[in-house]
């Protein structure tokens, strides 16, 4: 029987890494391994001796072989080179994975590429002490790390700078306005295309938000037949689509974030992430910096432009 059958051929990635990792597996001897545990426990022996690290060396497996898939075409787990292995870890490293991450992903991979066939990539950057800015790339790991419903609101979130229960209020534009005691900028948006939707954030304030066609498509798909009624930090809010939202999804997003870079700033980072590319948008369409914050201000949901000078750091 080759390798990629045996380890899955033609299986999605994360039932490949189940399967190999499956046969590394010695929970018997844990406690007598227990002493000389290193990272994630394996060091001592080679072989896995909790479910805990079971679970966290299959994700780990899974992007990097979607990784691989996009990058190289790989469609089994099993036939990752050790160049391939080393080539990603280097990538990890560029993007700002922490260290402790960098060195699980090794571990994870020698499963697959051989003990001692790759060598340990120092972490270039540690974003968390600087920003709470998620890059694109990394918003993208995060999503690979969620279940489906989770990630498509962390994609919401993303490219509409939401605030975590704002996903919970989501509605068409045209079934709730915008607030209509505010003046806003017809500015909003500019260099964007997509669907206009309306939500409620701080202090009752109804604001349009924008997404992009194909989130749009996923999002209608999940419309109810009527809004169901939820509650959130107990806070009660009418729900027009399954999604998952609020403290429920922001937990979430903390926890794949830790397992796919090594590290988090919360769901709130998706926020300064919109921030961020949005002035950069502005300013390639013209905007100089005060109108382009005052811009971003109100699809934020402020209406002072100073506020979101904290979203720029």
């Amino acid at each position: 029987m080759s390798k990629t059958t045996r380890f899955g051929k033609g299986r999605p990635m994360d039932e490949q890494a189940a399967a190999i990792l499956r046969q590394h597996i010695d929970l018997s001897s844990r406690h007598a391994a227990k002493a000389g545990l290193g990272i994630a426990g394996t060091r001592s022996t080679g072989r896995i001796h909790s479910l805990a690290t079971l679970k966290k060396y299959s994700s780990n497996l899974k992007l990097a072989g979607e990784w691989a898939k996009g990058r190289h075409g790989l469609r089994h787990l099993a036939q990752m080179t050790a160049g391939q292995a080393q080539e990603y870890l280097e990538h990890r490293a560029a993007i700002g994975i922490s260290q402790k991450q960098l060195d699980a992903d090794r571990h994870a991979m020698e499963f697959v590429t051989g003990a001692g066939s790759l060598g340990r990539v120092a972490a270039i950057t540690q974003p968390k002490l600087v920003s709470r800015f998620y890059a694109p790339v990394q918003v993208d790991f995060i999503q690979q790390s969620q279940g489906e419903a989770n990630a498509l609101s962390t994609r919401i979130a993303y490219e509409a700078g939401l605030r975590a229960h704002e996903l919970l209020t989501l509605r068409r534009a045209g079934e709730e306005q915008k607030s209509p005691h505010r003046t806003w900028r017809p500015e909003r948006f500019a260099g964007r295309e997509g669907v206009r939707y309306v939500v409620t954030g701080k202090g009752g304030l109804r604001r349009e938000v924008l997404l992009s066609h194909e989130t749009s498509e996923r999002l209608e798909a999940l419309r109810l037949d009527a809004p169901r009624e939820v509650v959130d930090r107990g806070i009660r809010y009418s729900q027009a689509y399954d999604i998952s939202g609020g403290n429920r999804w922001s937990a979430s997003f903390s926890a794949a974030s830790e397992r796919a870079l090594g590290w988090s700033t919360g769901a709130h980072g998706l926020r300064h992430s919109y921030a961020q590319e949005r002035m950069a948008e502005l300013a390639g369409n013209g905007f100089d910096y005060y109108p382009a914050r005052d811009i971003l201000s109100q699809e934020l949901g402020h209406f002072r432009g100073e506020i979101v000078e904290t979203y720029l750091r």
